[in-house]
């Protein structure tokens, strides 16, 4: 099991600074493990949550409704939208009624790439959690936020 102290050689004031340091810590690792885990796919973590927030609509939304979905809230969803469209994982539509609004929606070859992804997707990680454990980490995760 890792320990925040020695993993960065440091101590800590008192335990909410070193849960806090532990949080940063731990999301930096994550985010690197996502980054790794999607090289090889051509996408980023941030567009593969745009596939799967299309894959769950069960027809076209609003470009405007993906990026009020995204766990990330990325300032560049748009462009993360445009790459997608150019690797053809993606479709991308003007309103009629309003040429403003643009609606998106995912395409077979956005969905392939999804059941590729669902297939091989590990989190070995969580194994070392119980159920119990992972619904604790879950439920004082939300109680920070």
């Amino acid at each position: 099991m890792g320990d925040i102290s020695k993993d960065i050689q440091s101590t800590f004031k008192n335990n909410k600074i070193k849960a806090f340091i532990n949080l940063k810590y731990t999301t930096h690792w994550l985010m690197s493990k996502e980054n790794e885990f999607f090289k090889p796919y051509g996408i980023s973590p941030q567009q593969y949550n745009i596939l799967r927030i299309l894959r769950g609509a069960a027809n076209e939304i609003k470009v405007q409704t993906v990026k009020e979905r995204m766990i990330e809230r990325a300032p560049n969803a748009t462009r993360l939208m445009d790459k997608l469209c150019d690797k053809n994982l993606i479709e991308r539509f003007r309103c009629e009624e309003d040429r403003r609004v643009v609606f998106v929606k995912i395409s077979k070859v956005g969905t392939g790439l999804l059941k590729d992804i669902d297939a091989s997707l590990k989190m070995d990680f969580l194994d070392k959690l119980s159920d119990s454990e992972a619904l604790t980490l879950s439920n004082l995760l939300d109680k920070i936020r």
